[in-house]
């Protein structure tokens, strides 16, 4: 093969491997979305979220996760932490809120999203942010893992962080339905059918004891319920007579089959547009 065959290959090579992505401008914004092919961090211009204050119902769990987020963004010890439970009881939103609140004390604290889909590519995003002037919260919505799926590998590198060890400037949090990241019946069926039970499953199930914090969220009583529609009326200057509010919420979640804080906020927009009020 000539020299000159040699040359193109090369340059189509370099035309379809993701450029560097030691060059972010971390300046350019408090949060960032991992993203592959190529490889880089996007900058997001306005994150998606509510304020602490209107997280109701989930007080034990915001305390914690503040003072752990307090620690790290400080450059103290702190854990990573696993929010785990009830769908829409506000894991992922409280998240969003700590960070920041953190960051409205402490300067240089950014937030990372990255998808679980894009685990396998996490270790190149360490060696990243490990180079970086600037401490990272690592965030993983939703993380659950499935039959065959081998994912999970490659969460033990932020977790763990295999030879390099974890980068003393990365914590990692994720929210997850389950507390063990994977469905009962999945881990009992391995149990039943392995011929070493205990090691079948060890692997996955010891992912969530590499946590160093493990928080619940549990579905929320009729009057956290209400009080989290009346946080956000008096918020967002939404005027409605108890009673009325009462009924209608009480109705509303009715027709869901379902309590929750996501089930209280869509009543609240629902009211809110009724009411003529915008939220933006």
């Amino acid at each position: 093969m000539g020299d000159d065959a040699l040359n193109r290959i090369a340059d189509a090579l370099d035309r379809i491997s993701p450029p560097a992505t030691d060059t972010t401008d971390f300046a350019a914004s408090d949060a960032f979305v991992w993203q592959v092919d190529p490889d880089r961090l996007e900058p997001v211009a306005q994150v998606n979220r509510v304020e602490l204050a209107l997280l109701l119902g989930i007080e034990r769990a915001r305390d914690i996760l503040l003072k752990n987020t307090g620690q790290f963004a400080r450059g103290l010890p702190a854990n990573n932490a696993l929010l785990w439970g009830a769908r829409g009881m506000g894991k992922s939103s409280l998240v969003k809120a700590v960070h920041a609140s953190v960051m409205a004390d402490v300067s240089g604290l950014k937030l990372v999203e990255v998808q679980r889909e894009d685990l396998p590519s996490v270790g190149r995003l360490l060696n990243v942010l490990r180079a970086a002037d600037a401490r990272f919260l690592l965030f993983c919505d939703d993380l659950s893992f499935g039959q065959n799926d081998s994912h999970y590998k490659s969460l033990k590198a932020v977790l763990d962080g295999g030879i390099a060890g974890r980068p003393d400037n990365v914590v990692f949090y994720a929210t997850s339905n389950r507390r063990h990241l994977m469905p009962r019946d999945m881990i009992e069926n391995e149990r039943s059918t392995a011929i070493a039970p205990s090691e079948a499953v060890e692997e996955k199930v010891s992912l969530s004891d590499r946590f160093g914090l493990w928080l619940g969220f549990h579905p929320c009583d009729q009057d956290t319920y209400l009080a989290i529609i009346r946080g956000y009326c008096d918020h967002y200057g939404v005027e409605i007579a108890a009673g009325l509010l009462r009924q209608e919420a009480i109705e509303w979640q009715q027709t869901r089959g379902a309590r929750s804080g996501r089930v209280a906020w869509q009543y609240f927009v629902d009211l809110a547009g009724r009411r003529g009020v915008a939220l933006s």
